[in-house]
């Protein structure tokens, strides 16, 4: 077990649970994340998870046309809380325990969050799937994935990707785009780079959290980073 790494963050997007069908939830993309979940899970790794929803709705994509933004927002949060209850099922079937937990109060789905018991949830061996985003309008998943890992004193949030790290350009778009293996927040800033928002990032500075960027899709992926080995990029605060 990677010793500094005990308790970490997983971020993980929506549109990458729709896998190879671009919308809604792939069985297979999502039996295999939840796999790699619980392979960390039971080598006694803490894993709390934010996972988005823009598989099915996207608050700011819905306002772009003609959506009221809060209404909008409203919508992609319930659409976290449709994946988070996928991914507690997909999990449950791996042998690997989860409590689900709601940023707003919707008893039928999970418990609302209190961070007294989600620390010890995690401090049991069970993992602790976090929905519904911030509770609030204006704000990304990924807000709420360094909101809730300052909360839980996690160790370091780790975003799952398609992508393996941060690069100098978009690699799906430019061949000529090179990979940092570690960069600082401030560069990140000054570079203009897509690695989370800003607030997500500022959060992260102000807590001291680093940030590792790395492909979720090849499997093992996970399991390496909380060992340890040098997969994806380091975001140092």
């Amino acid at each position: 077990m990677n010793k500094k790494w005990k308790r970490v963050l997983l971020k993980l997007s929506g549109e990458s649970l729709a896998g190879k069908d671009k919308v809604g939830i792939n069985a297979e993309k999502l039996s295999a994340y939840a796999e790699e979940i619980a392979e960390a899970s039971k080598k006694g790794f803490e894993i709390g998870i934010v996972i988005g929803g823009g598989n099915i709705f996207r608050g700011m994509q819905g306002a772009s046309k003609g959506f009221d933004r809060v209404d909008g927002d409203t919508m992609g949060m319930l659409a976290t809380m449709i994946n988070s209850i996928a991914l507690k099922g997909a999990l449950h079937a791996c042998g690997c325990s989860s409590t689900l937990f709601t940023a707003q109060p919707v008893s039928f789905v999970g418990k609302h969050f209190q961070v007294d018991l989600v620390r010890a949830t995690l401090s049991e061996g069970k993992v602790a799937i976090f929905s519904g985003g911030t509770g609030n309008p204006f704000f990304t998943t990924d807000s709420a994935a360094a909101l809730r890992a300052a909360e839980i004193k996690a160790d370091c949030l780790l975003k799952g990707t398609r992508v393996d790290g941060v690069y100098t350009a978009d690699p799906e778009k430019d061949p000529t785009a090179k990979k940092y293996d570690q960069i600082s927040s401030q560069e990140v800033y000054d570079l203009g780079l897509k690695v989370m928002d800003l607030t997500a990032t500022t959060l992260c500075i102000e807590n001291e959290i680093p940030i590792v960027v790395f492909d979720m899709d090849t499997p093992g992926n996970l399991t390496k980073v909380l060992s340890g080995l040098p997969i994806g990029t380091l975001v140092t605060p």
